[in-house]
């Protein structure tokens, strides 16, 4: 059996038994018989010699013709390849013996074997002599050459004998052949001499035996069927009977055929439109679900539409390859399929430019509603473009509109609201600048506002709203929750979900994978992508930069420019304020760029005119805590950390921010400061009795302004935010510096402040401008109209509650704002905490002296006088204390009294002082006589100890060193016989002085009720 089929796929030149199609090989000896007349004689040989039949190669008994091309011609229709051959070059009996040796399939693949035999027209040199000859020596092969060139030889002579004996049959089968052709086109038509084609030598010489050509008169007739062009190749004579048949025809059985005919039609419409009713409704069912934007539906009734378009070509296709033609219902299947495809391809031609529009305008943000649903049909619209194919990428296309439009809102959003800032800017520098009171009244609300957390009150109310719309503007720009730098950010999530493709998982591969390619993007977009992120948070930065380094803006005209509405870019995105009645400015009424009065906020675009330090150092601890925070969002990501230029320009926005935050706030407070002392409100502390609110505000002040300038410097709540070591650097020491340089300056300040404060002059003289607390509280303002109140009239008073103040500052508050200093900046001030301490018992001092000045004044005048100007009986024995001893004892009593009721902290201090003052007084008067007798003696011992027993509580180290001293001087200016009858007149003294005691108790029982008091030596206070 396998023999049969090898010879049977030999014997016809077949690969297999069961061929899929006519080998194209087979075609090639198939031609037209059209021939142009033009042609050489050359080609109507070789045409006349392939003008056989198409199946010729399978017929049993092929023709001679084909038999003798058979030979040579292995490729072609009608050629027997042999089966072996002899090596052309005389090497081998055998081709395929020498192949099949190589391990080749020569008898299974014909095709193979027909490359190595010379006598097949595929056959390959090259292939036959690296396979058959691959191991040949150069000598082999010219040996061969010798061996094929005699044999063509050989063959050349064999074909030369052949042509030499059948020369003359070979010219008369040649002449016969043209004169029969030349006949057939001439038949009918003129020919004369001058026409008349020659013929050669041999042709002429066979003529008679052609039969020769017509003659030069022929018939009308004849010219009427000849075979030209004017004669229509021979129909002429027939086409006009026809036509006149072929009219009278449709006159006679036209209306009858035509209605059968339309009958017949519209039965086969019928049946085709009930046979295509899906088809019919393919174009509406999407034409529904592009209005309903149900697009999963109009995905499936595309697909429908497109299989039975699909279906139509197919078969269109195959009758086309068949070569048979269509049937009717197949037409009519094709037409229909065709008109519902092309509305198809209307509609959704239309909805893809839809699409693509509301593609290019799917935006969102945090701000708007619905942000889910709006976020998520983006992926929709691409998703339904890819499913219907598109040239372009909707992905990128959609990347490159979220790009113009986040660089857009990021330019108009805060260029507005810059101006904004500005106007509201020149209108607060158009207003009276606050005066001290107002000032001091905000600062009063440091301490409230610290414990309930507000900060409405730390200044006027235009300033606070400033300051609310610069926190406003900036949360609009670069919070990592609401901002627009959380939708960049955004962006770029999206962006890299494209670029690593799991975002597409979930997207449509299009019909026949046709948006395969859009899935990916180009390396190209890619890069074009990612600089483009890089270009938003940029644009970011740069605006929060301008913002505080750059001066404030002159030219407001754009906030009245007209900016067209778009859903790309809605004018509610333009401003964070918009809407705002505050913000809604009159182009007539904008005020002028305010002149330059040497304030320091004139250079500072984000500080509103005339705000205090304290308020101003609260929101600009926020602000820059915001700025770090969002600097540090976009520096941990891996995009910016592959971007050293901006990364160091993100280090330059928080160093150069800081710096200009700190030093507006550290001008502001130098100025503040110089107001420092309209803090006092001469009302009484409610924890502690003895002291004004003035400790407490100043150390609510400074507290204040101690922390939020630490928030500051070290950006505490932004420095652990991931990204936020690359750009948050420790701060520089000039910034340490300047608020230690403000911190001093405000203790010194405040000190000072306190001390003028207490000796301004009483009610009669005229306040100083800005001084109305210094008044009298009179009238409506009666002490007790406020609690705590006290009467600021009194000079005494005032001095008093000043020492207090003094000293509370001295021994806590002063000690804990430096502690506080110390701790947030983290470096030691002592030499600063030294000379505050000095400063502050110096001033404390110069208070204190002031007060007591005219008291030691009269004690010590009504002493001296009391001592030298009263005389003493030598020789009577004393009774009692001696007149200026009680008068002393009761300016004393007053002192006491105004002191425990005003400052009672102040009581031993002020008395112990007073003591040794009298003390000093008394040993100054004993000093100026001479000697002293027995009773004068006895007098002046029994003054000291009845004056220094009384004020034993408030007695000092010092007190009792001067009263050793008094009685050294006394014993110096008395004889021995005075001593020796002191010395046993002691015990009666003592009954005295016990006696006086007893006496006086009700009178001078204030100085025995008091406590002692820690005491402090005079040189301290002096």
């Amino acid at each position: 059996m396998a023999e049969v089929e090898r010879a049977i796929l030999e014997h016809y030149n077949l690969s297999n038994l069961y061929p899929d199609e006519w080998p194209a090989e087979k075609n090639e000896a198939a031609s037209s018989d059209d021939e142009d007349a033009g042609q050489t004689k050359r080609a109507t040989k070789a045409k006349s010699m392939r003008h056989t039949r198409r199946f010729t190669t399978l017929e049993r008994n092929p023709t001679k013709n084909s038999a003798a091309s058979g030979g040579l011609n292995t490729g072609g229709v009608g050629s027997i390849v042999q089966k072996d051959e002899p090596d052309a070059l005389g090497t081998s009996g055998s081709v395929v013996k020498v192949l099949r040796q190589r391990g080749l399939p020569v008898e299974d693949d014909l095709q193979l074997r027909n490359q190595f035999l010379l006598s097949s027209r595929t056959f390959n040199p090259t292939l036959f002599l690296s396979e058959v000859h691959n191991t040949a020596s150069t000598e082999s092969l010219l040996q061969g050459l010798d061996f094929l060139s005699r044999s063509i030889e050989k063959k050349s002579a064999s074909l030369k004998v052949l042509v030499e004996e059948n020369f003359e049959r070979f010219v008369r089968a040649k002449a016969t052949i043209d004169n029969v052709y030349r006949e057939m086109r001439n038949h009918g038509s003129d020919i004369t001499p001058e026409n008349r084609p020659r013929s050669s030598r041999m042709s002429s010489h066979f003529r008679n035996a052609s039969g020769g050509i017509q003659g030069l008169n022929a018939s009308s007739e004849k010219k009427r069927r000849a075979l030209v062009k004017e004669s229509e190749f021979g129909v002429a004579g027939i086409k006009g009977p026809l036509l006149d048949a072929t009219v009278k025809a449709e006159e006679v059985w036209g209306p009858a055929l035509g209605g059968r005919a339309r009958e017949e039609y519209l039965k086969q419409v019928l049946s085709s439109i009930e046979h295509n009713q899906a088809v019919f409704e393919a174009g509406m069912a999407i034409e529904d679900s592009i209005k309903r934007r149900d697009y999963d539906t109009l995905a499936i009734e595309f697909g429908r539409a497109l299989k039975f378009a699909q279906d139509a070509k197919e078969t269109a296709d195959k009758a086309k390859q068949s070569g048979s033609p269509l049937t009717d219902p197949q037409a009519y299947q094709i037409i229909i399929v065709a008109r519902v495809w092309m509305d198809v391809q209307n509609r959704l031609d239309e909805f893809k430019r839809d699409a693509w529009r509301r593609l290019a305008n799917v935006h969102f943000g945090k701000d708007t509603n619905a942000p889910d649903a709006k976020s998520e049909e983006y992926m929709e619209l691409i998703s339904i473009l890819l499913q219907l194919g598109v040239e372009d990428n909707p992905i990128w296309i959609w990347l490159l509109s979220r790009y113009d439009y986040l660089r857009s809102k990021i330019s108009s959003t805060f260029e507005r609201a810059r101006v904004e800032l500005e106007i509201s800017r020149r209108k607060l520098a158009s207003q009276p600048k606050p005066s001290n009171r107002v000032l001091a009244t905000h600062l009063r609300a440091t301490a409230a506002t610290r414990r309930e957390g507000k900060d409405a009150d730390l200044d006027t109310k235009p300033v606070i709203q400033y300051w609310e719309h610069v926190c406003t503007v900036l949360d609009k720009l670069i919070s990592p929750q609401t901002g627009i730098l959380s939708e960049v950010v955004e962006f770029w999530d999206i962006i890299q979900a494209f670029v690593d493709g799991t975002k597409q998982r979930n997207l449509p591969m299009g019909v026949d994978g046709r948006s395969r390619d859009h899935h990916r993007l180009s390396r190209e977009s890619i890069k074009d992508v990612r600089k483009g992120a890089v270009e938003l948070f940029n644009l970011i930065r740069e605006q929060v930069y301008g913002l505080f380094v750059e001066p404030p803006v002159e030219d407001v005209s754009a906030l009245f420019t007209p900016i067209p509405q778009t859903p790309a870019t809605p004018g509610s995105a333009l401003s964070p304020t918009s809407g705002h009645v505050r913000f809604n400015f009159d182009p007539s009424t904008i005020p002028p760029l305010s002149p330059s009065a040497g304030e320091h906020w004139e250079k500072y675009a984000f500080w509103p005119p005339n705000s205090n330090s304290v308020s101003a150092a609260a929101y600009l601890s926020r602000i820059n805590t915001a700025i770090g925070l969002a600097a540090a969002e976009i520096a941990s990501l891996e995009l910016i950390k592959q971007d050293s230029k901006l990364v160091q320009q993100l280090r330059s926005l928080m160093g150069d921010t800081r710096e200009r935050s700190v030093t507006a706030i550290c001008a502001a407070w130098l100025h503040d400061t110089e107001n420092c002392r309209e803090l006092e409100d001469w009302t009484r502390s409610p924890e502690k009795r003895d002291l004004t609110n003035l400790p407490a505000y100043f150390s609510a002040v400074e507290t204040s302004l101690l922390s939020n300038l630490q928030k500051i410097i070290y950006l505490s709540e932004a420095a652990n935010a991931p990204g936020a070591a690359d750009i948050i650097l420790p701060p520089p020491q000039r910034h340490i510096e300047a608020v230690q340089k403000g911190f001093k300056h405000s203790l010194y300040k405040a000190f000072s402040g306190m001390m003028e404060y207490a000796a301004k002059p009483i009610a009669g003289d005229s306040p100083l401008e800005g001084e109305e607390l210094l008044l009298p509280i009179n009238g409506e303002q009666r002490a007790d109209s406020r609690v705590g109140a006290i009467d600021a009239s009194n000079i005494s008073v005032r001095k008093l509650l000043t020492m207090a103040n003094f000293q509370a500052l001295r021994n806590d508050i002063v000690p804990n704002l430096i502690s506080q200093f110390e701790s947030h900046f983290s470096i030691s001030i002592t030499d600063d905490a030294k000379m505050a301490r000095d400063v502050l018992s110096q001033m404390s001092a110069r208070v204190f002296q002031a007060y007591l000045r005219p008291t030691v004044d009269k004690l010590r005048s009504i002493t001296a006088a009391g001592i030298t100007q009263t005389s003493v009986d030598g020789s009577a024995r004393p009774t009692d204390a001696r007149a200026y001893v009680y008068d002393d004892l009761l300016i004393l009593v007053l002192v006491h009294t105004e002191v425990s009721q005003t400052a009672p902290s102040l009581t031993g201090q002020i008395l112990s002082f007073l003591l040794e003052q009298l003390s000093q007084a008394q040993i100054d008067a004993f000093q100026q006589r001479s000697n002293y007798t027995l009773g004068a003696l006895m007098q002046a011992t029994l003054d000291v100890e009845f004056l220094a027993q009384t004020l034993d509580n408030y007695t000092t180290q010092k007190a009792s060193e001067i009263q050793s001293q008094i009685y050294l001087a006394l014993d110096e200016r008395t004889d021995n016989e005075a001593r020796q009858r002191l010395q046993s007149a002691l015990p009666e003294l003592r009954a005295i002085l016990k006696r006086l005691r007893e006496k006086t108790k009700g009178e001078f029982g204030c100085f025995k009720r008091q406590r002692r008091a820690p005491k402090e030596p005079v040189a301290e206070r002096t």
